[in-house]
């Protein structure tokens, strides 16, 4: 198992994680569609401008990995990307929903509290509760090769942030960073929670639009 991607191998896995979930008839991935979900704005942490350059190199090195295929239709140029990351026939890390939602959270976001995990995983695994994503993270801090680690909670904090472990852990840095983003939290909370009222106006569009189509014939 790979344990020491870079932060743009951990985007890039993070967001193919992320596409497979909220936007399945788009995925595989093109790589102009990988590269605006890398550098999305929002639900991202740091905000990154991957350039076409830096996002073929992080691509041919996950395929070296064999943690990314590359898949091409029938008479298309095009290649898309799919993950290879785990459940594979081969491969030996086997990870349930849930822990793929929380370590694809883990590698777009950095460091995350349980209640921030268990709001910013909705799109992509709905838990019933805080306690139920503690216990999740407490079983793969346990696993016989650990996948998180909870990080010593900061002063005025009333919560501990965990980290995934697919690469290297540098505990000072998460601090620094936690301190620099602290004026951004209220927004990404507003952009949350809009993204949130935008997927369900979505969901209530495509019904109505369902129940037209069905009175009509």
């Amino acid at each position: 198992m790979e344990q020491n991607l870079s932060l743009f191998e951990t985007r890039v896995l993070g967001c193919l994680f992320e596409k497979a979930v909220t936007t399945p008839d788009y995925y595989p991935l093109t790589s102009n569609g990988l590269l605006s979900a890398c550098n999305q704005k929002s639900n991202r942490d740091p905000v990154l401008a991957m350039s076409d350059n830096d996002l073929q190199n992080t691509l041919d090195e996950l395929n070296k990995k064999r943690l990314v295929t590359v898949e091409s239709g029938f008479g298309s140029r095009v290649n898309k990307y799919a993950h290879r990351f785990c459940n594979t026939e081969f491969g030996e890390l086997k990870l349930s929903d849930a822990e793929l939602a929380i370590i694809g959270v883990l590698f777009l976001r950095g460091p995350q509290t349980p209640g921030e995990l268990r709001t910013r995983t909705q799109r992509l695994h709905e838990f019933a509760d805080v306690t139920e994503v503690e216990a999740c993270l407490d079983a793969m801090s346990q696993r016989a090769t650990p996948l998180v680690k909870k990080l010593a909670r900061q002063a005025g904090k009333r919560e501990s942030r965990y980290v995934h472990l697919f690469s290297e852990v540098n505990e000072a840095e998460f601090s620094v960073a936690s301190v620099a983003s602290e004026n951004l939290g209220n927004d990404n909370s507003r952009l949350d929670q809009l993204e949130s009222e935008v997927a369900a106006l979505k969901q209530t569009v495509a019904e109505l639009q369902q129940k037209i189509s069905d009175l009509l014939d």
